[in-house]
């Protein structure tokens, strides 16, 4: 499959590229040479214990800084629609 697949290539590439002309033409093109390898190890030989780690979420907030945040958005997406939220008393 990757030998048809280069070669499908090559031959697109030679439609789209200009021919080299003068004494030192190529006058056909090389066998492409696929040289095969092994395939690469698994990563993880080992399954993972989930009870070695702690379960920490350090994205949760307090209701005060909830709340800022949500200001936060609601503000910019008010600007976003042209309306300029600011302070109460300015």
């Amino acid at each position: 499959m990757l030998d048809l697949i280069v070669h499908t290539l090559a031959w697109a590439l030679s439609l789209c590229t200009p021919r080299p002309r003068g004494r030192h033409r190529l006058n056909s093109l090389p066998p492409l040479r696929i040289v095969p390898t092994s395939p690469p190890p698994p990563r993880f030989t080992e399954r993972l214990d989930g009870n070695a780690s702690r379960l920490v979420r350090p994205y949760v907030l307090t209701p005060t800084e909830l709340r800022r945040q949500r200001e936060r958005r609601r503000a910019a997406y008010l600007a976003s629609l042209g309306i300029d939220t600011g302070p109460k008393h300015i």
